[in-house]
């Protein structure tokens, strides 16, 4: 399922607002490895809605005939139609990502939607946001939580490439504690690229001015893309998708 930018303005803001309401609450669930299917109802998605999100995943893996498989959350699920068949368009790439995903709804999908059908050259995998705003974890749980995907991508797909994503800057002002926690985070993620198999791209630069402030045209609510924010990353993917395919 692919949404085009602004229809997913509904999803994405009230998920905006919900982002990071856990953490500053102080309330902490255990999200990273646990692997489970969507268990938390939210005003902008029921749990019966991911489960026919997931359904419909499962049958577009039951169709195969996928070289680039995107895996993710909704950052990756809100592709605007027009940046993707701009970018991707030429390859036999398909999106699985599921707004709201943490790494444990991941794990669960790879294990239970059908995926192993799949047999992709290359996995582009951008998660790990909502282990921090949905779950409260610290970088260091998110991180096993990433270790754990991408574990389970390598034994999946052993003969696929994977673009492992920096999880993408947040908030306004660089000096904001949930910036830093997601710089540590993609501290620690880097090391998971092993230079053969696994490459951990940083895009998050390129959506961040000189002054270190993010610009809402190109992340509205300073989580989710604009299509000018969709247009800097998948300028960005294209050319080392490429590589990987080589």
């Amino acid at each position: 399922m692919r949404m085009k930018g602004w229809a997913l303005a509904a999803v994405t803001l009230c998920a905006a607002g919900m982002a990071w309401a856990d953490t500053a609450a102080g309330q902490v669930r255990q999200c990273a490895n646990v692997v489970e299917p969507r268990s938390v109802e939210y005003p902008w998605m029921s749990i019966e809605r991911w489960h026919q999100l997931n359904r419909d995943k499962t049958a577009l893996a039951a169709k195969g005939n996928v070289d680039v498989l995107f895996l993710g959350d909704s950052i990756t699920e809100g592709w605007p139609k027009a940046e993707w068949d701009s970018h991707f368009g030429s390859y036999r790439a398909a999106n699985f990502g599921i707004g709201g995903d943490h790494t444990g709804n991941v794990l669960w999908r790879l294990q239970n939607g059908g995926m192993d059908k799949l047999r992709p050259k290359v996995v582009v995998l951008l998660i790990g946001t909502n282990n921090f705003g949905l779950c409260g974890e610290a970088p260091e749980q998110v991180f096993h939580g990433i270790s754990s995907v991408v574990a389970s991508l390598r034994q999946l797909y052993p003969d696929a490439k994977i673009l492992l994503n920096a999880v993408l800057p947040v908030e306004s002002k660089p000096d904001h504690p949930r910036r830093s926690n997601v710089a540590k985070l993609n501290r620690d993620v880097a090391r998971l690229d092993d230079g053969k198999d696994v490459l951990f791209r940083d895009y998050g630069p390129l959506f961040v001015q000189a002054d270190g402030t993010i610009s809402p045209a190109i992340m509205p609510d300073y989580l989710h893309l604009s299509e000018q924010g969709y247009r800097i990353w998948g300028n960005a993917l294209r050319p080392d998708i490429a590589r990987l395919l080589k």
